[in-house]
């Protein structure tokens, strides 16, 4: 863009022009927007009903994808199937090179309800015979496929990211704001209550208050109330910046235009100050969802959290808490590289969003 266009241009283009040179925050954006789609999509994007058990596929490993037969485009996998161990005697399991599943885009396969609401059997991808089965990241303990499970799981542990930090958004923007623009005694006792959560211990306060929950609760209630227990330890930060930033702009010239102007006090906050924040909420939000995401995680993974038959990325780690899990079937972890890589991405896209809050910074 010539010099003269950016010297006309609005702050959103120039925030974007800015956020465009940050390569890791575009991969990163890249990788959010590739996951939440997943997520959303999670019933036909994933190859099976994630709750498709086979006792005779238990810990079945990853199957690879073979995309060229000879030199046609042909996607498939080899069967596998089960041998003895001529020195143990134990079964394990082997390549079957005489047999090939072949693998379809677009195939009918398990049937399941969209968002609850649209019966649907076509999966994005699956084997082409409705019988055999794939494991591209190989089986559990019960032979269900941990790929689906992972897909099913991802969305879970993203929407409580989402949930959690609209309910921290909120708490963190309203008492901030009021701390920040009333100032007195309204500051004085938002800050005492913003430094009394922050001095707790997270992690025990996470565990003793998850840990009282009813057993017989459905697995949405506990969805739900985990992601307000999140919510409310993971709004101070955020309250912190608001505040912070209405100091500043307290004694702004336009503030003051405003006030001379007979605006009321609501109209000043939501219509003037709140605006000019809009890029630094921004950029805040997108570095508190990963703590959402690892504090669910967490929970989940102690046992604390969502419960079968939820699924989510903790939950499906729980599966790999014993060293013989682990060395009986290494790709229960996978899960874990899940949640590394949304984290990281998520990061970096926050890092993007935050150096781009002020496009006019050098």
């Amino acid at each position: 863009m010539m010099a003269g266009g950016l010297a006309t241009a609005s702050q959103a283009k120039l925030t974007w022009l800015r956020f465009r040179r940050h390569r890791m925050a575009m991969v990163g954006l890249g990788i959010v927007l590739l996951m939440y789609l997943v997520a959303l999509f999670a019933e036909p994007v994933a190859p099976f009903n994630p709750d498709k058990s086979n006792a005779r596929l238990v810990f079945h490993p990853p199957q690879m994808v073979q995309f060229f037969d000879g030199w046609a485009f042909s996607p498939h996998v080899l069967a596998y199937r089960l041998a003895r161990d001529p020195v143990t005697l134990q079964p394990r399991y082997v390549a079957d090179g005489s047999r090939k599943v072949r693998l379809r885009f677009f195939v009918a396969g398990d049937p399941y309800k969209l968002w609850g609401l649209f019966d649907g059997t076509i999966h994005l991808i699956g084997p082409e015979n409705a019988g055999d089965t794939v494991f591209i990241l190989g089986a559990d303990r019960q032979g269900r496929d941990v790929l689906s499970r992972m897909i099913h799981g991802a969305r879970a542990s993203l929407s409580i990211g989402l949930v959690g930090v609209s309910i921290s958004l909120v708490l963190g923007i309203t008492l901030g704001g009021l701390s920040g623009f009333f100032g007195g005694r309204v500051d004085w006792g938002v800050q005492r209550v913003i430094e009394f959560i922050i001095s707790l211990p997270t992690i025990p306060i996470w565990l003793a208050l998850a840990a009282i929950l009813p057993k017989e609760w459905s697995p949405m209630a506990i969805y739900f109330t985990i992601t307000l227990i999140i919510s409310l330890v993971g709004w101070t930060e955020l309250a912190r910046v608001v505040r912070g930033r209405f100091l500043a702009l307290r004694g702004d010239s336009f503030v003051t235009a405003a006030w001379l102007d007979g605006c009321s006090q609501g109209r000043i906050i939501f219509r003037h100050m709140l605006p000019s924040l809009t890029s630094h909420i921004i950029a805040a939000v997108t570095l508190a969802i990963p703590n959402m995401i690892l504090a669910e995680t967490a929970l989940s993974f102690l046992g604390l959290g969502l419960k079968p038959p939820a699924i989510s990325w903790g939950a499906l780690l729980r599966e790999a808490q014993n060293v013989q899990s682990i060395a009986a079937a290494p790709w229960l972890l996978l899960p874990g590289a899940a949640v590394a890589l949304t984290v990281l991405a998520l990061n970096f896209l926050g890092d993007g969003l935050r150096d781009a809050a002020d496009p006019y910074a050098h």
